[in-house]
Order: structure tokens, then C-alpha cells, then sequence
């Protein structure tokens, strides 16, 4: 086989290519290729694979001839490996097969006898894709087109474009999913291996194996990566809109603006609830800085480390790594002598912890009596219950919340507005559910936590509560000392 250096083919026109792989490429209208999330790392390839090119100081390309045949514009593995450890700052081979194989498999070049995009440094033969073919430079390319490619190939009697297993099965699959519009399909196919015939034989060859090689980035073989799948954080990003799109409305009398339709003329009013229902999708939308949900986090640690026994050593021990329940039993005892403090210091966190405690909802009801408002508490732990309750007693109940806390004339009423106790009556009257009282229960919710609760942290009971937890637990450390 002889050498002969020639110029490259695959720097071929567009209007050379099949019709298919251009629509694919520039689709129906203009793209831009920044809308893609990956686009810089494009960038930064191509500029690598460009100078690959260079006819003076790239990879050497030339056209092999053998005895009955010639194979156009090709450079071996071990030409690419020495040209990237001479001209990239690499200096391992193997970093260098690397780098090479990484960039074959986004298809800038392939071996031109197999489906499997990867670099041997070796004598096998590559070529350099065609730039219209560059993932920066073509969309994703629809089954429709694959389709199309499959077929013109069984179409072409010759053995290097015999389809593969993978190929034919996927072709059998297609063939069943358009089976509607396969002839529209099969007509595309034979019109574009008729157009692919009276090219010339070295064009030929080169364009068919830069089209294998397409296909083989955008449906590789099975068990390769396809290299064209956008990561989901990177999809939903590009899917971000950049900027609020400002609205344009008209102005009688004076000049419409050009980005005005006839439509927005017609319906301004449903513009404006488009907008703001946008609008109010934004506002909804939680963006939060990752450094602040650090804080966070950090700051639910350091209040809850206390109460973790594995992060700080409990009194009495750990239960978990010891045979003794005392743990246990003084964390859910009821009697106001045997407390621990923590236990007292959770209720300070927030009205959940507080209710959560079966204590902390008794000393909160006591201090809400003595304020005239046991009944809001009264009200929200029926509303609970009621959710607990067997389907056969939940009619039963709901009547009795209802006579209780919110008829006229009730015997503990609650402090809720007439449009939800309006909203109650309504929905008994059709189906009392046991989530009947849900906006009165939230209401009463909101009322005990913005304004019984601060008071109750801030009241004697609850200091003397603390204070005398605080002596009992020194009492119990010294004990505790002197028995040591």
C-alpha cells in the first residue's frame, strides 16, 4: 500500500449533503448554537480539532492506495497520539489516548471501519467529521431521520453499509412505529440514495462514512455512552429565561410597536392576566443561595446536637448502646418533678416542639386558660383528632366540634372570621368530611403561634418552669458526683 499526500475531502458544501442531514442540522429555521448548555465545551474542542487541520502544522492526512482501491483522507492513531502530546500540553500517553477517545466519541473524528468511537495508538485509520457535522453546529437529530438512513443503507448493495444487529433491529423497531407514514419515509430513502449515486466514488465513500459516523454519536451502539444527552440541571437552566420579557401595549394614536400582533390589539385584557399569572409564577419559584441553605443547616445542627445521643452523651446514658430505658421513661414522663431542663429549653424552638410535647401542651393549655383563650387550643386538638378518627364516627364528631367552637350560641367559641365559619356551614351541609374544618384549624394555628405562643415564652410560668428544671438537674449532677 502507498501514501500520497491529497487534499482533504471532508470539507465538503452543505448543498453536498442529504437532504435529511440538513434539515437535521439547521432545522426550519436559524439556530443558535449558545442555546446549547454544553456549547463552550464545543467551542473549546473544535479549536483543538481546527488546528488538527491545519494543512502545515496539523495531523497529516492523506489517501491510501492499495492494489484495487483507495481509501481518501485518512491519518492513523498513531499520527493523532503523537500530534496531541507534541502540540497539547500532554505529556503521558495515556492521558493522551484519553483526550482523543473523548473527543472521537463527540464525533470530531472516527475510525472509519467501526462503530465504536474510540482512539488506539496504532496504525487503524480515522478521518476528520465534517464541521457541518460538529455537535455545536446541528440539532438533535428525530427518528424520522434515522429511519431514513436506515433504509437508504438497505438500499445501497454494498457490504461496508450493510447494517449492523443493532442497526436492524432498530430499523424493524422504527418500521412498526411509523408503519402509517413508512412509504412517505421509504420514498425520501430512494430519493436520496438516487441523488447519493452520481457522486463521485472518493465523495461517496467519505460522505457515507462521516453520515455512519453521525449516527453512531447520536444513536451509538448499545452499551456506548451517547455523548448528545444534556445532563437535567444543564436542561433546566437552558430552559431559563434569561430576562423578563417586558409587555408592549398600545397606545391610542400613537406609533404601534412592530412587536405588537393583531392579536394583543384585540385581546389586551387577557395579555395582562397572561403576564401576571407569569409573574406570579416567579414569585412562587424558591431561589435560594446555596450559602444561606448552609446556614441553615448548620444552624439546625447546633440547636438539635443537644438532643442527637449519638453527637452529645445523654443523662441518663444512651439507650441505644446500653441495656438501661431511663432515657426513655424521662423523655415521655408526664410529672412536672421529673423533667429534664433540654427538655423544657425545646419548647423555646418553635409551636410544633412545643405541642409535640405531651407536658409542653399541658403547661401551654394551663397558661391559655389563665388568658381566656383555652378554647383555640381546645379547638385545633379536636380538629386533630377528628383526622384520626374511623370513617363511621367522623359525621358524629364534626357536629361536635361544630356545636362546640363555631355555632351561634357555642359553648367555647372560637375566634375565626364569618367567611370561613360560612365556608364550614356550607360543606356540612353537603358532605361533612373529616377535613371540613381545615381553614378554621390553620386559622387558630396562626393566631396560637403568632401571638399566645410569644407571650408564653416570654410569661413568668414559663421562666419558673426553666429555672426549676435547672436546679433539679444540678441537684441530680451532684448527687450523681457524690455517689461516684
Amino acid at each position: 500500500m502507498a501514501l500520497t499526500s491529497t487534499r482533504p475531502l471532508y470539507k465538503q458544501r452543505t448543498e453536498s449533503l442529504p437532504n435529511t442531514l440538513t434539515s437535521v442540522m439547521f432545522g426550519n429555521g436559524q439556530i443558535n448554537p449558545e442555546d446549547n448548555p454544553n456549547y463552550l465545551v464545543y467551542k473549546k474542542m473544535e479549536r483543538i480539532v481546527e488546528m488538527m487541520q491545519d494543512e502545515g502544522t496539523g495531523v497529516p492526512v492523506r489517501t491510501v492506495k492499495s492494489f484495487m482501491s483507495k481509501v481518501p483522507s485518512v491519518f492513523t492513531g498513531a499520527d493523532l497520539i503523537t500530534w496531541i502530546m507534541k502540540n497539547i500540553d500532554v505529556d503521558d500517553q495515556v492521558e493522551a489516548v484519553h483526550v482523543a477517545t473523548l473527543m472521537a466519541s463527540h464525533g470530531y473524528f472516527f475510525p472509519i471501519d467501526d462503530h465504536y468511537l474510540i482512539v488506539k495508538n496504532d496504525n487503524t485509520y480515522y478521518r476528520f467529521q465534517t464541521p457541518c457535522f460538529w455537535p455545536s453546529r446541528c440539532g438533535e437529530p428525530e427518528n424520522t431521520d434515522y429511519a431514513v438512513y436506515l433504509c437508504k443503507r438497505t438500499m445501497q448493495n454494498k457490504q461496508r453499509l450493510e447494517l449492523a444487529d443493532y442497526e436492524a433491529e432498530n430499523l424493524a423497531r422504527l418500521q412498526k412505529m411509523f408503519s402509517r407514514k413508512w412509504e412517505f419515509i421509504y420514498m425520501q430513502a430512494e430519493a436520496q440514495a438516487k441523488v447519493d449515486k452520481k457522486r463521485d466514488k472518493l465523495e461517496r465513500k467519505v460522505l457515507d462514512s462521516q453520515e455512519r459516523a453521525f449516527w453512531d454519536v447520536h444513536r451509538p451502539v448499545p452499551g456506548c455512552v451517547n455523548t448528545t444527552e444534556v445532563d437535567i440541571k444543564k436542561a433546566c437552566r437552558m430552559n431559563r429565561h434569561s430576562k423578563m420579557t417586558r409587555p408592549n401595549y398600545a397606545v391610542p394614536g400613537g406609533r404601534l410597536s412592530p412587536s405588537i400582533s393583531e392579536a394583543d390589539l384585540c385581546n389586551p385584557c387577557d395579555n395582562i392576566r397572561h403576564d401576571i399569572s407569569l409573574l406570579r409564577k416567579k414569585l412562587e419559584k424558591r431561589r435560594v443561595k446555596i450559602s444561606k441553605v448552609s446556614e441553615s443547616y448548620l444552624a439546625y445542627y447546633e440547636q438539635y446536637a443537644e438532643y442527637d445521643a449519638f453527637i452529645t452523651a445523654p443523662d441518663p446514658s444512651n439507650p441505644w448502646i446500653s441495656d438501661s430505658i431511663d432515657f426513655w421513661e424521662q423523655e415521655k414522663t408526664l410529672n412536672p418533678r421529673d423533667i429534664p431542663q433540654r427538655r423544657v429549653k425545646r419548647w423555646a424552638f418553635n409551636i410544633e416542639e412545643l405541642l409535640l410535647d405531651p407536658a409542653g401542651k399541658d403547661q401551654f393549655s394551663k397558661f391559655l386558660d389563665k388568658e381566656f383563650s383555652g378554647e383555640n387550643l381546645k379547638f385545633w386538638m379536636a380538629c386533630k383528632e377528628l383526622k384520626g378518627l374511623p370513617i363511621r364516627e367522623v359525621h358524629r364528631k364534626v357536629h361536635e366540634i361544630f356545636t362546640e367552637f363555631l355555632a351561634p350560641g357555642a359553648h367555647n367559641p372560637v375566634n375565626v372570621d364569618g367567611t370561613i365559619t360560612e365556608l364550614v356551614r356550607n360543606r356540612m351541609e353537603v358532605n361533612p368530611t373529616r377535613y371540613v374544618f381545615d381553614e378554621a384549624q390553620d386559622h387558630i394555628f396562626k393566631l396560637m403561634k403568632s401571638d399566645s405562643y410569644s407571650r408564653y415564652l416570654r410569661s413568668d410560668q414559663y421562666k419558673e418552669f426553666l429555672s426549676g428544671t435547672r436546679k433539679k438537674s444540678r441537684k441530680r449532677l451532684e448527687i450523681r458526683k457524690v455517689a461516684v
